[in-house]
């Protein structure tokens, strides 16, 4: 190892800015307070003393620097290789004896559009080092990444601690996915019983589509934490299974969650129906009492605006005042006491 290695001084100030392409490399020598940044022609050295935690984030789309890394220098099979850098996964783990490979994924909910994106971050862990990848910003990788900055943080309790937190930082993000859905969702069903207008339904079946996709997240996700907190790894600590388990127990209470949220959501949409059909139902039943009012006035004024008849005998007082007045009067009292009855029998 060289020797300024262990003098090197962390001067080093993350902005929490995403640039493509690039290369983060953290280093937490042994019996030294602060971890320290290195170059990529250290990586080599640490890994050869066996000694210190190592921590490699590789960001942005795959280059040939990233694959000479990940094969030449950690010896990494071509194949976790391939999987990590060109092709889109599903969580899961994988064991490779000396290193455990697998991949996470985590939640970025856009609430206007409501566009669920799922980042994929995969996740190499070896006896002294952690090398994750991702091709776009994961907001929980950068927490844990600020976190370790400071003097004998997390990376001091060894890798597979620093995978605990990394993992229930991602289950964090999650959860305030979670808790954004749920908001969503109670402003929906609010706003149903003021004025259900088409666009939430649309709303609606696009909320159900979104609790569906991260359901699906969340239940790959619990397997693999689960594997990590019962299975043997040798790159696990036994004495540390049960962070895993919390994490575990975690991704239980939000699956549960995202089932009922996306029962509540076909609540929801049985609500928005019925409440639809009622007004419907109102409408009609409105319009029925107009045109049952307006019916017998109908009657009158057709059956004697008829010119088919011819008198037979002097009516000449039916075209006077009085007639007129009292016609009249029995066309408005007529549909008020249709009005009435209505009312009576709880027609309306």
């Amino acid at each position: 190892m060289r020797p300024c290695l262990l003098q090197r001084r962390a001067v080093y100030s993350w902005a929490g800015r995403y640039n493509a392409g690039m290369m983060r490399i953290l280093y937490a020598p042994p019996d030294v307070l602060q971890p320290v940044l290195l170059p990529a022609d250290e990586v080599s050295d640490v890994l050869a003393s066996g000694r210190g935690l190592l921590w490699v984030d590789l960001a942005g789309e795959p280059t040939a620097e990233y694959e000479r890394l990940l094969t030449q220098t950690f010896g990494f099979h071509p194949l976790a290789v391939d999987d990590a850098l060109n092709e889109v996964h599903v969580p899961k783990v994988d064991d490779w004896e000396s290193y455990l490979y697998m991949v996470l994924q985590t939640a970025v909910y856009d609430a206007t559009s409501q566009d669920l994106r799922l980042p994929e971050l995969d996740i190499f862990i070896g006896r002294n080092y952690m090398v994750t990848y991702h091709t776009e910003p994961i907001p929980a990788l950068e927490v844990v990444w600020q976190s370790c900055q400071r003097p004998l943080r997390w990376l001091a309790q060894g890798v597979d601690h620093l995978l605990y937190r990394l993992i229930d930082a991602v289950v964090d993000n999650l959860t305030a996915v979670m808790d954004t859905l749920e908001d969503e969702l109670e402003q929906i069903e609010s706003e149903i019983f003021l004025n259900a207008h088409p666009q939430l339904l649309s709303d609606l079946f696009d909320l159900k589509r979104v609790v569906q996709q991260l359901r699906r997240a969340l239940a790959l996700q619990r397997d693999v934490v689960g594997k990590l907190a019962r299975d043997d790894y040798p790159t696990i600590d036994p004495q540390d299974r049960v962070y895993f388990r919390d994490v575990y127990d975690h991704l239980l209470r939000l699956y549960d969650l995202s089932d009922n949220l996306r029962d509540l959501t076909i609540v929801a949409l049985d609500v928005y129906l019925s409440v639809v059909n009622n007004r419907m139902n109102d409408i009609m039943k409105m319009l029925t009492v107009i045109t049952t009012m307006f019916m017998p006035l109908s009657f009158l004024t057709g059956f004697f605006g008829m010119n088919f008849f011819q008198p037979v005998v002097p009516l000449a007082g039916w075209t006077g005042t009085a007639a007129f007045v009292f016609t009249l009067f029995a066309m408005l009292s007529l549909p008020l006491a249709m009005m009435w009855w209505m009312r009576r029998r709880a027609w309306m």
